[in-house]
């Protein structure tokens, strides 16, 4: 119970320090603010390490794509994966829920780093464009665009079926980049996060741009939910 006090407190005191800090990126080129982000990612980690005694295993990070335009589809299971993705990827955005938007200061962070959002469950004229708002970011953006299939936070013992979207990102021509991890073991949804254990990162080999939309589907889906089982 200390130990997972400890860390929110120090993590998040963090968190709004960097956001105050780094308060003019706003204003500035957006690469002021992607800096922001990536130390947020490492600040989440020395946090897990220091507070809870986690361990951070990675493997697979000879398979991310560079030269060439790709997406990432990642497991989702708590705030974790949005800050490490910051430090193994070269200024990702992602695609969120408006809600996250409407953080005071946080929120125009993430509208400065290109995130798209959706209102979810909800029809709406922007859920309407939501396609041509990617579309166009990826044909305006060199940087990988990160979308969470699931479509939002489960444990690691929940196995929802992939939501659509990621298909049709797929058919725009990108390579996608699945990765998958455990951090709800760690620092699950709900509740208090947990000290000493491992927190396991997989990075699979990335599917070509060459399947079929359902095929794709279907085998992404099934890949990152074998892995899973395993790093579970």
């Amino acid at each position: 119970m200390i130990r997972s006090f400890l860390f929110k407190f120090f993590f998040y005191i963090g968190l709004i320090l960097l956001c105050i800090i780094f308060l003019p990126s706003l204003i500035f080129p957006k690469k002021i603010a992607v800096f922001a982000g990536r130390l947020s990612g490492y600040w989440s980690i020395i946090c897990l390490k220091i507070f809870l005694g986690t361990k951070i295993n990675v493997s697979g990070l000879e398979n991310i794509i560079k030269n060439e335009k790709f997406f990432v589809a990642c497991t989702h299971q708590s705030a974790f994966e949005t800050f490490y993705l910051q430090v193994i990827l070269n200024s990702p955005y992602f695609i969120i829920k408006k809600e996250l938007t409407k953080i005071p200061i946080f929120g125009n962070y993430l509208k400065k780093i290109g995130c798209i959002w959706i209102d979810r469950d909800k029809i709406s004229k922007d859920n309407i464009n939501f396609f041509e708002k990617i579309e166009k970011s990826v044909e305006n953006s060199n940087n990988p665009l990160v979308i969470f299939p699931q479509g939002k936070r489960y444990s690691t013992k929940e196995r929802p079926k992939f939501k659509k979207g990621v298909s049709r990102i797929y058919n725009l021509g990108l390579k996608c980049l699945p990765i998958v991890m455990n951090s709800g073991d760690v620092w699950p949804k709900n509740g208090r996060v947990l000290s000493n254990k491992n927190l396991n990162i997989s990075i699979l080999k990335p599917f070509n741009q060459k399947l079929d939309e359902t095929f794709f589907l279907e085998e992404l889906e099934k890949s990152m939910y074998l892995e899973l089982d395993k790093l579970s």
